[in-house]
């Protein structure tokens, strides 16, 4: 069997007698009123969107809720369009890892179109450009990644390929921000017929960061007469351009072999991965949980698809900002982070498997429950405690699920202030609450600094994790040793002081002994971060 078109149509009974749940629409009556008026565009062809949102879109369409489909655009690494998408004509199977043992296999076909975001090329901008400015285009969403919206280096500086897009104007822009501001800017000039730019990436306020990096387009161009001066109160009207804010939360990790080879058994075939030259790893399938929330502010100026009827939350923006701090700074990523950072130390290469450790265990539910969980703001919608609930006991233990530290590892540096030091802010506000009390919190902190050292708890070496700022804060620790000797942690203390990385000040807030006294003990020798979390966490 294959994973085509032709080959889901072929061999529908062979797929269906495998257990796989398939496309239930007249898939050529969607792609045409996809053609003619298309509703949703989506930027960002990863695993989230194929397993989140084209599932929730085939539903519909299945149950002839939606009678067009999805537009996927790639403006990054166009590979995962030319050797992933268009091969298998834009069909994804889709394998729902289910804490239960089972797993539900979907082929999902709800994208008609895929696209290469390039100005370079006149074809599929050109088709980019069409779409853009047809009037039924409700929204265009991003997952991009929270550096995608990025317009300067973690200095500060602005970036070359903005600062050459500043210059250039929109006619052929080649940063992914450029680009997409260039199909806005098509839009403006062929009727400016309102819009909504959708962020759902994983990033707090994340309609903020895609406002203000299109402004900056906007003001850049029109301020030198490279596009029209309308446009800039264009982009800056909600009425004409709106940027709701989103929270999404759905665990797509890398695919897996295991999953590869359970499909292959079924006899699909040409199922293997890619990696591009890009070193992005893409396959025709994707694994995924099967939890998932969306939830987006209801600011759509051109009306928007009804997605809500797929299982999608649309609120209000007071209420989507609850959801967001207390899975960000709450109930699900500070714990994500803390197995990530201790999961490296220990040499574990699972997150689930960290769950059968005890003392790690306990770990994130004392970081969640009991030092998290009194300064959540209920949002209404989700139930904080029922949301860790469901992340300690379902989510991270799901033992089919192959995610790993070293993933979640990835960029540390930018999560700490936002993932611990808002709830470390709120309780310095608080008048019931004291930032002494807590207590690992401090830990995590100290842990990082000790994974910092990229030396695991046997003495082994390990390799970082990507971050922005490895090399600002690595040498911060690069004289440090596995050793029980004392130690002049003075030269800590302006990482300490930093509260980019911390969220706060950790020394003006009265935390900074704590973190080094534990950081001592973290880095006593061989087996001091079990013997410190032996200690400390109870």
């Amino acid at each position: 069997m294959k994973l085509t078109l032709e080959g889901i149509r072929k061999d529908r009974a062979a797929y269906e007698a495998a257990g796989y749940k398939l496309p239930a629409f007249d898939y050529d009556k969607v792609k045409e009123n996809t053609k003619n008026r298309p509703v949703w565009i989506h930027f960002g062809a990863g695993n989230i969107f194929r397993a989140f949102q084209c599932n929730v879109m085939q539903n519909l369409l299945n149950n002839g809720i939606m009678d067009v489909g999805l537009i996927a655009a790639e403006g990054y690494d166009y590979e995962i369009i030319e050797k992933s998408n268009r091969p298998h004509d834009n069909l994804t199977i889709l394998a729902t890892l289910k804490a239960d043992n089972t797993v539900e296999k979907t082929v999902v076909g709800s994208i008609m179109e895929s696209l290469i975001l390039d100005s370079a090329n006149e074809a599929e901008f050109g088709r980019l450009k069409e779409i853009f400015a047809n009037p039924s285009l409700q929204m265009a969403s991003f997952t991009i990644t929270e550096k995608g919206y990025s317009l300067v280096d973690g200095k500060g500086n602005l970036l070359p390929a903005i600062a050459t897009d500043y210059e250039k104007g929109p006619a052929k822009p080649d940063s992914y921000l450029g680009k997409v501001v260039s199909l806005l800017y098509t839009r403006y000039e062929k009727g400016a017929a309102p819009i909504a730019m959708v962020s759902m990436d994983n990033c707090s306020h994340n309609g903020d960061k895609l406002y203000a990096a299109v402004v900056a387009f906007a003001e850049k161009w029109c301020a030198a007469g490279l596009a029209d001066a309308g446009f800039l109160a264009y982009v800056k009207d909600e009425s004409k351009v709106s940027f709701p804010w989103s929270m999404i939360d759905k665990i797509t990790p890398r695919p897996d072999a295991k999953v590869e080879a359970m499909l292959a058994q079924d006899g699909i075939e040409e199922l293997d991965a890619v990696v591009t030259s890009k070193n992005t790893y893409i396959a025709p399938f994707v694994n995924a949980e099967e939890c998932e929330y969306l939830v987006i502010e209801d600011k759509f100026p051109n009306g928007r698809p009804a997605i809500d009827k797929g299982g999608i939350i649309f609120t209000d923006r007071e209420t989507v900002d609850k959801v967001e701090k207390m899975k960000v700074c709450t109930c699900l990523n500070p714990l994500h982070t803390t197995l990530a950072i201790y999961g490296c130390l220990l040499d574990y290469h699972l997150i689930s498997d960290e769950m059968k450790n005890p003392l790690l265990k306990k770990f994130v539910e004392t970081v969640g429950y009991v030092e998290g969980l009194p300064v959540v703001v209920n949002p209404g919608i989700i139930d904080p405690k029922k949301f860790i609930d469901e992340v300690v006991n379902v989510r991270i233990p799901n033992p089919f699920m192959p995610d790993t530290p070293q993933r979640i590892a990835c960029d540390t540096s930018q999560k700490l202030p936002i993932r611990f030091g808002e709830t470390i802010k709120a309780y310095a506000k608080s008048a019931t609450l004291d930032v002494a009390d807590l207590k690992l919190i401090p830990l995590v902190y100290a842990g990082w600094l000790r994974y910092l050292m990229a030396v695991d708890d046997n003495g082994k070496a390990f390799e970082l994790s990507p971050d922005p700022l490895l090399e600002n804060v690595t040498p911060y620790v690069a004289d440090y040793e596995l050793s029980d000797a004392p130690k002049d942690l003075s030269k800590l203390d302006a990482l300490l002081a930093n509260d980019k990385i911390f969220g706060v000040n950790l020394i003006e807030i009265g935390m900074a002994d704590l973190v080094k006294n534990y950081f001592t003990e973290l880095s006593a020798g061989v087996g001091a971060v079990t013997a410190t979390l032996t200690k400390y966490v109870k």
